[in-house]
């Protein structure tokens, strides 16, 4: 027998198998919020970086329940292979849950997957060719163009202001990727309660934007993991209720149920659907029957839609505690006012790098994550996204009181070393920065 063949690029690198790996694999890398995670799980740091949900704030029982309701009842299914589509009762009970947005649909059309990220990635799988083109917000969700990069596409990030993506500028990056001969494959878009920016995209212009899609025959993929956590005001109805030809809508269970089930879902034209089914299939074979019967089981017999109440209150409380805490520790900043969601989007000085601040933060016992996570392009260092879903109220004082010391203890330095002067707010101010609470 031979011995194999380790292949070696050039170079110091450890790895003995280096120059085997596909060449998509040049665009996997592990995000700057996946490093976050190891040192923001000490005890000792507060973490305003990872959007995790709150989930002690559901009652244990009506979990507990569900599960011993289906293992007795049927356990022999809840442990066996299942459906690469999902299973047909909660299916239809995702129809449910989109209808609280404006989504009418059909069962047949939903295909159940292990998280919407999950889905994201099938997606993508699906359509994205190397040199392609996705067109997203700028920031968008940092995990989304892991994956799109993983598929050698090219992220394109089109500005955002308060009331979200631009469309006089999607018009505009629309027409100088066709121009210069690129191939675009479709728009990612997460409308509400963006993620990280915070803000929700206007009714006037939702309509506007698919009018524009359907001008330019691209894809809409609707991302939508926050929009039933609504702190006061409803926000406008989802995409995917004014659009269903061209439009492909993602939801999940992890933000207004619990992550740990990972069971998420797409919602897509008939075609695509049947596609990712089979995608679904090669990937896994079959989501998870044992967390999709139990979720069945809770949205059968639980009061979830109260549940999710619940869930706004605790996070309407500790978005007003971060907004306060800024306002009193850091009032010469700028960031956004979330009206759902999970996050608030921070602008600093144009002096400061958030990347480059982030030991210092992680030294001081706070953790954040830097703007630069969020754009495919390395812009974003005046940028940090603050998430104020996990910590309790006092915790997230605490952590802004500390961000507070890093940034004006940079901000003295550079005065120090480089004669800079004390900024003021207007010199502050930079991308979709809202006023602070004392002055909306």
């Amino acid at each position: 027998m031979s011995e194999p063949v380790h292949r070696q690029a050039s170079g110091n690198n450890l790895d003995p198998w280096y120059g085997a790996y596909a060449a998509r694999t040049a665009g996997l890398a592990a995000s700057e919020v996946r490093a976050l995670f190891a040192v923001a799980s000490r005890p000792e740091v507060v973490s305003l970086a990872g959007g995790m949900p709150f989930v002690s704030a559901l009652p244990e029982d009506l979990v507990t329940d569900a599960m011993s309701r289906v293992m007795r009842e049927q356990g022999p299914v809840a442990l066996q292979y299942g459906s690469g589509q999902g299973v047909e009762k909660l299916r239809e009970q995702t129809l449910e849950v989109m209808a609280l947005e404006g989504i009418q649909g059909s069962a047949s059309d939903v295909v159940i997957t292990t998280g919407s990220q999950h889905a994201l990635e099938l997606f993508s799988k699906l359509f994205i060719d190397p040199g392609d083109v996705v067109i997203a917000e700028g920031p968008s969700y940092v995990t989304a163009m892991v994956i799109f990069k993983s598929y050698q596409a090219e992220v394109d990030h089109v500005p955002m202001d308060q009331d979200g993506l631009i469309p006089e500028a999607l018009r505009e990056h629309i027409a100088s990727l066709k121009a210069a001969g690129k191939r675009i494959k479709f728009l990612y878009t997460i409308p509400t309660f963006h993620n990280p920016a915070g803000v929700t995209l206007s009714e006037a212009r939702r309509s506007e934007i698919l009018e524009i899609a359907r001008e330019n025959d691209i894809l809409v993929l609707e991302d939508n993991p926050y929009g039933l956590l609504y702190f006061d005001q409803k926000p406008p109805a989802a995409l995917r209720s004014l659009e269903s030809d061209g439009v492909v809508y993602l939801g999940t269970f992890s933000k207004t149920l619990a992550p740990g089930f990972r069971v998420g879902w797409a919602l897509a034209p008939h075609a695509i659907r049947e596609k990712l089914i089979l995608a679904n299939e090669a990937a896994i074979l079959c989501p998870s029957s044992f967390s999709q019967l139990v979720i069945s089981q809770y949205l059968d017999q639980a009061d979830w839609k109260g549940q999710i109440n619940t869930f706004r209150d605790v996070y309407k409380e500790r978005k007003e505690t971060m907004l306060s805490a800024l306002g009193e520790y850091l009032p010469d900043l700028t960031w956004t006012n979330p009206t759902g969601g999970f996050y608030v989007w921070l602008t600093l000085p144009e002096s400061l790098d958030s990347k480059a601040m982030l030991p210092r933060a992680v030294k001081e016992l706070v953790a954040y994550t830097p703007g630069t996570a969020f754009f495919a392009d390395g812009d974003g260092r005046r940028n940090m996204r603050l998430s104020f879903c996990y910590p309790t109220p006092e915790s997230i004082r605490v952590g802004i009181r500390r961000l507070a010391t890093v940034i004006n203890g940079e901000l003295d330095l550079l005065n120090t070393f480089a004669g800079t002067g004390r900024l003021t707010r207007s010199q502050s101010r930079g991308q979709f920065a809202g006023p602070p609470p004392n002055m909306s």
